[in-house]
């Protein structure tokens, strides 16, 4: 039993054990890092730092390594620090009287910095410089910062600060003017593979490069927590650690559910997907969270597309490897059509109600994405055609000879046309529903004809009945054709349609320039809602509507002018009392 509590003892948290003590075994900063040696090397030795950046990212440990440098006694060819000096041993061993560090979280009263401003007029001992570490420095009080300031400005030339903080805009101006700024990125997921790598090399375990990603991804460029989340799974799994152990232990979603997904959708298997997302709830993870995935492996998939942005993929290479593969089955369209789905549904996920049918409706639309879409087209001349629209492909058929063509994912549609096509115009049943009013009508450019058409005869105009409600829709939905023009479009929302007869009416305008505004768009507005409608003798009036100018008593005498005008016997009173007015 005491052998076993003496093995607890010495037991080092891997954050701990393979923390870097040289420059060259910094994780992902090489630039930073090569910058400091350089000041080393040259002697431009700043007397404030200030490093920033995320959790994890080794801005104290660049510190520690700074501070022991350039105190090093006899420092090796490349400026690092022997480890041999009497300097190195004691901050080796922690009794370093030369390298002070103080916890801004836990010290940021006045008082504390007033007690190291007392430490700094102490010189050094061993070696050339007192280095001061203050760790969240973001922390500190106002009074501290301003305590700070004098001898941040003018410290001894002994005497070097370098301050460390995760949150860079909670530290005052006038301390960043002091200081020279090092500002620490994320680690990438390649760089913390490699380490983890390492790592697990020199304690004897066996770890899958998609395990390692898995870890890497989690930990979300900190490397201490990449290395705390490897500790885990190795107390979990022992000296082999596979994939499905490190999703299991991590909660995190296994991503062939979204390459199966993916799949499903392509093929159009609703049930399939609906299933997929059924067994992912079941297994507790949030719905919220599978659809933000989803978003970024359809994202990731985008991206595999092309070898110029395959580089934005941050993930091992044997699934870096299936993304490609899926990206090939992928049109580029129907990505994007895709991740709209998908965004939007985010989107709305925080205001549903019923969550999980907001996700599966979501689903639904994106198998049904490779369906055709019908539309009816009329040609003059000819019985009425249907024009089939796929994501990727295009069958066109016209007149009493059909012509087909079939164009695969990722390649450009050749249209088939006859010798003479007469100009399509599109046409909706006898009475059309609310919902796909003014979805038809063309844009206010492919309306316009650089030719005056001939005039329609009685016979040859359209009649065919419509309601109220319908006019209404359809003229709601010719917004979206005039979203350029911003005057009429604010008009075609604030004024509403009035019924005169069954097929005219007339809309109230404040104004003589709202008139001419509608004056100038009210013919292609018109055309566009008889050829939605079916009907050629809706008329439109516009008016302006007649205010009466309301006379308003500003002065005694208008005032009571008009509340003679109300009580006659006002006047006779004032006389009485002999009143004036002032």
């Amino acid at each position: 039993m005491r052998v076993n509590c003496i093995f607890m003892e010495n037991y080092i948290v891997s954050a701990r054990k393979y923390r870097p003590t040289t420059f060259e075994s910094v994780v992902g900063q090489q630039a930073l890092t090569q910058t400091l040696r350089n000041a080393i090397r040259t002697n431009h030795l700043a007397h404030a730092y200030l490093f920033c950046g995320p959790r994890g990212v080794g801005k104290t440990t660049c510190a520690r390594i700074f501070a022991k440098t350039i105190n090093c006694l006899t420092p090796t060819d490349n400026h690092d620090a022997c480890n041999q000096c009497e300097s190195c041993v004691a901050f080796n061993e922690q009794r370093s009287f030369n390298i002070h560090e103080l916890d801004a979280a836990s010290n940021n009263s006045v008082e504390d910095i007033r007690s190291l401003i007392d430490q700094v007029r102490i010189p050094p001992q061993i070696g050339k410089y007192s280095v001061y570490i203050i760790d969240e420095v973001h922390m500190l009080s106002q009074g501290a910062f301003n305590a700070l300031l004098k001898t941040l400005e003018e410290p001894p030339s002994y005497a070097i600060f370098i301050l460390a903080t995760t949150e860079k805009h909670k530290v005052l101006p006038t301390i960043l003017s002091r200081c020279q700024v090092y500002d620490f990125s994320r680690i990438t997921v390649a760089d913390t593979i490699h380490h983890l790598q390492y790592v697990a090399q020199q304690e004897g375990i066996n770890a899958s490069e998609e395990a390692l990603n898995v870890v890497a991804q989690k930990a979300d460029g900190g490397m201490r927590d990449a290395l705390s989340i490897f500790d885990q799974l190795v107390s979990f799994c022992g000296t082999t650690i596979s994939y499905e152990q490190a999703i299991e232990v991590l909660n995190v979603l296994d991503t062939d559910y979204y390459f199966r997904l993916v799949n499903a959708a392509l093929a159009g298997n609703v049930s399939e997907a609906l299933l997929l997302l059924n067994e992912v709830l079941t297994k507790g993870f949030d719905a919220g969270h599978f659809v933000t995935g989803l978003a970024q492996h359809l994202r990731d998939v985008l991206v595999s597309k092309d070898v110029a942005t395959v580089q934005l993929l941050e993930t091992s290479d044997a699934i870096r490897q299936h993304y490609q593969e899926q990206a090939q089955r992928c049109a580029a369209k129907w990505i994007f059509n895709a991740l709209d789905i998908v965004n939007t549904c985010d989107i709305n996920y925080r205001t549903a109600k019923n969550k999980r049918l907001t996700v599966e409706l979501a689903l639904v639309k994106l198998c049904r994405l490779t369906e055709p879409v019908e539309v009816a087209v009329v040609q003059s001349g000819s019985a009425p055609a249907k024009q089939t629209v796929q994501s990727g492909s295009a069958v066109v058929q016209s007149g009493s000879a059909p012509a087909k063509q079939a164009v695969q994912s990722g390649s450009l549609p050749k249209p088939v046309t006859p010798a003479a096509p007469p100009p399509p115009r599109p046409t909706i049943g006898a009475m059309p529903s609310l919902g796909n009013l003014g979805k038809l009508t063309s844009t206010p450019q492919a309306t316009a004809q650089p030719t005056a058409a001939a005039p329609k005869t009685e016979e040859q105009k359209r009649n065919n009945p419509f309601t109220l409600d319908q006019l209404k829709s359809a003229w709601v939905g010719q917004i979206k054709n005039f979203q350029s023009e911003e005057r009429f479009k604010a008009m075609l929302t604030t004024y509403e349609l009035v019924q005169d007869s069954e097929t005219k009416f007339h809309i109230t305008v404040d104004n003589q320039l709202q008139k001419k505004e509608f004056a100038k768009f009210g013919k292609q507005l018109m055309d566009n809602i008889r050829a939605v409608l079916q009907n050629d003798l809706i008329q439109l009036k516009v008016e302006v509507a007649d205010y009466v100018a309301t006379q308003v008593a500003y002065t005694s005498t208008e005032k009571y002018k008009l509340l003679r005008e109300q009580n006659p016997h006002l006047d006779e009173l004032r006389q009485r009392m002999n009143l004036q007015l002032e």
